[in-house]
């Protein structure tokens, strides 16, 4: 529950308590006497009701809160405060469309007011609309600079977006705030473990578990460095003090089994999955072999229609989130609907494991999708030096230099593409313009003729155009001596 700023404490001082009280006189007069016998002696003080609300809400007790909520806003209709913890009770009861309303109409009473704001973001996000809750999140941060829950989603947000470095802009934003929560410290190290920095992300975990030794995110996502470590003891240490916080959490007692498979401890995995109600498949079809999930979500993972086959693969996720499988089938299920998501899913699988080409090969490929073409080319770089026969990061890696305007490492990529397949016409395009762009006319008029004469009208009409329109124009700077390639 958010905590109210102690300039509504100054705002509702007792002269403006008699102030409300004196303007009230006739309706206090009339409330009858069922509102009585429900509300007591405070049926008509708006204040006294909003603190019995906000008492039964610390409690825990949401209907009895959202009660005395609304009996507040029917004697005081425009009571922002009170509207807010509205929206905030009815948000924990899973009446979002409520709860939306009621933050937007306390931000109306109170447009000066950052929390609103925060709470709708976050309430957005909640029903994966992050563009709204971004800008929501900016708004809050525009009356408040220093609004903690806006720049830890905004961190999140921008995580989710593959924007790794605004992410931890923000991060270290929030944990500048004095007193900051341990979720901002938590952010803080997701953010740094994003941006490379492993070091940086354990020491902000480090810190949080010093103060808070049994604090759950914290413990997980320490557990995740450890085991890209491959320091398998303090990661299961971890994991394992995380399941005492949390004993019914499945998907923490998944991550156990997994990780105490990793370390050749497979008895005390399986008594852990058993104990945790889990069973191990060992399915075949879409990549899920070795995950732990029933045989109904395996199915359903296997499914050709791909939103059955989503859903599963997210619902496996939650009790795998270690599986690298699991996240490259997402990236590849979103690689065409929502290339930033797909982004996010094979990085991930890339972080999980590093040295395998297949999970590297997916993020940049997802990387070319989402035009980083600099990015792409780095990953696939080393992709092809680790498997120097792979078509498809070679492909990938011509793609990503031509785009680049790195012609001249692009020619060599097309030249090989074109060695193991000599159909695909359209690279001897991809040469032609390369050496065209760089001066070199007499080796582009070689290869836009070769894919004159290999190009099919079908599917190359666009490129035959143009090289059409550019060949007597090519053809006349030749004869004037232009563009001889000069020798290194």
């Amino acid at each position: 529950m958010h905590e109210l700023s102690t300039s509504f404490r100054k705002r509702l001082s007792l002269p403006s308590i008699i102030v409300s009280c004196f303007a009230l006189f006739s309706l206090c007069a009339t409330v009858s006497a069922q509102t009585v016998e429900a509300f007591g002696d405070d049926a008509a003080d708006p204040v006294r009701l909003f603190e019995r609300g906000q008492s039964a809400h610390s409690r825990g007790e949401l209907e009895k809160a959202l009660a005395f909520y609304e009996q507040a806003l029917k004697v005081r209709p425009e009571f922002p405060e009170a509207e807010f913890q509205r929206g905030n009770a009815l948000a924990s009861l899973n009446r979002l469309p409520e709860a939306d309303a009621a933050f937007r109409l306390a931000i109306s009473h109170k447009k000066n007011w950052a929390l609103p704001y925060s709470a709708l973001g976050a309430l957005l996000m909640r029903q994966d609309r992050d563009k709204e809750a971004e800008e929501m999140f900016r708004q809050a941060l525009a009356v408040d600079a220093k609004e903690g829950v806006a720049l830890r989603m905004l961190s999140e947000i921008r995580l989710r977006a593959g924007d790794t470095k605004s992410a931890l802009e923000f991060a270290k934003r929030a944990t500048a705030i004095p007193e900051a929560p341990a979720s901002a410290w938590v952010g803080l190290a997701v953010a740094e473990k994003a941006n490379g920095n492993k070091v940086a992300a354990k020491a902000a975990l480090d810190r949080v578990l010093g103060d808070e030794p049994a604090n759950f995110a914290a413990l997980v996502e320490r557990a995740d460095l450890f085991t890209d470590e491959k320091n398998f003891e303090l990661a299961i240490a971890d994991l394992k003090a995380a399941a005492k916080v949390k004993p019914a959490d499945k998907a923490v007692a998944s991550r156990l089994a997994n990780l105490l498979q990793q370390a050749g401890k497979a008895d005390e995995a399986l008594a852990v999955a058993k104990e945790a109600g889990l069973e191990v498949q060992q399915p075949t079809g879409n990549g899920t072999g070795g995950v732990v999930g029933t045989p109904e979500e395996i199915e359903a993972a296997n499914s050709t229609d791909p939103a059955v086959a989503r859903k599963a693969l997210e619902k496996l996720l939650e009790k795998n989130p270690r599986s690298a499988m699991l996240l490259s089938n997402l990236g590849a299920s979103y690689r065409t609907d929502d290339p930033a998501r797909s982004l996010d899913f094979y990085r991930r699988a890339a972080e999980i494991q590093p040295d395998s080409a297949e999970y590297a090969l997916g993020y940049a490929s997802a990387l070319v999708q989402a035009r980083r073409f600099p990015e792409a080319a780095h990953i696939l770089r080393q992709v092809v030096k680790a498997t120097p026969d792979n078509y498809v990061a070679h492909a990938n890696l011509a793609t990503a230099l031509y785009e680049a305007k790195r012609y001249q490492e692009a020619i060599p990529e097309y030249e090989w593409v074109l060695a193991v397949k000599p159909e695909i016409a359209v690279a001897h395009y991809f040469i032609a313009t390369s050496h065209d762009y760089l001066g070199e006319y007499v080796e582009a008029l070689a290869s836009y003729e070769k894919f004159l004469s290999a190009a099919d009208a079908k599917t190359n009409q666009l490129e035959i155009d143009k090289v059409k329109l550019r060949l007597p124009t090519l053809r006349r700077q030749i004869k004037l001596g232009e563009g001889v390639k000069k020798k290194p």
